[in-house]
């Protein structure tokens, strides 16, 4: 329980320390993690002093990511997570850009982030200005668009086989074999009533009741009360 208590502390104070950076809108302590929400032309030099200044000392950065907000504007989040191992601390910084808004690149600072940052803008489309090697780094560098944004097709747009006639790999347009299906959700032993294959079955039932019925002889109609 003091432990506790003396981490939430630390991360309070960190958060106070943090918020008095030129450059950072607000910081606050989100589930005992610190979080700080900068202005996208301040990054450079944000994480520049959450690097070299003694108090904060983030000499390692441990990914740079993006979220997507599709229905917000701006519509980007471009997320710096640093790791202090002096310290023992952690600082998450946080920038809103816009759909093809460059941002600052922090390469210079952590040559590691050139990962991230090429990660960053092959999978969400994230733009880094002053990043000398900008590539795709998962995708194949023909790829079209980015997947990890909300409004990117989940088949894609291209698709890649080997070509028995041409004995060769090709790209070529998605192609799907058969349209999407609706489900309706049921239970299997409610929403399915035949199997394939049992027409026969269904069929010599039916045939069954009917030969059963005509056995049986007309109906005669009767008055109330009379037997037939």
């Amino acid at each position: 329980m003091v432990d506790a208590v003396i981490l939430a502390d630390r991360a309070t104070a960190l958060a106070a320390a943090v918020g008095l950076i030129p450059g950072v809108q607000r910081c606050v302590v989100e589930k005992g993690e610190v979080v700080a929400h900068a202005r996208a032309d301040s990054i450079f030099d944000v994480c520049t002093l959450l690097r070299d200044d003694a108090r904060f000392a983030c000499e390692q950065i441990m990914d740079v990511c993006g979220v997507d907000w599709p229905a917000r504007t701006p519509r980007f989040d471009v997320v710096y997570n640093l790791l202090s191992v002096t310290l023992n601390q952690r600082v998450r910084v946080v920038v809103e850009v816009a759909d093809n808004e460059p941002v600052a690149s922090v390469s210079a600072i952590w040559p590691v982030a050139t990962w991230w940052e090429r990660e960053a803008w092959d999978l969400m489309g994230l733009v880094f200005s002053g990043q000398p090697d900008l590539r795709r780094i998962l995708t194949d560098y023909g790829f079209k668009g980015h997947p990890l944004r909300k409004d990117f097709p989940m088949t894609g747009y291209v698709q890649v086989r080997y070509d028995e006639d041409r004995k060769q790999v090709i790209n070529e347009r998605v192609k799907l074999t058969q349209d999407f299906r609706n489900f309706d959700l049921m239970s299997p032993w409610e929403a399915l009533t035949t199997l394939p294959g049992d027409e026969k079955v269904h069929d010599s039932r039916a045939e069954g009741k009917l030969g059963q019925a005509a056995s049986a002889g007309p109906t005669v109609a009767t008055s109330a009360g009379a037997k037939p």
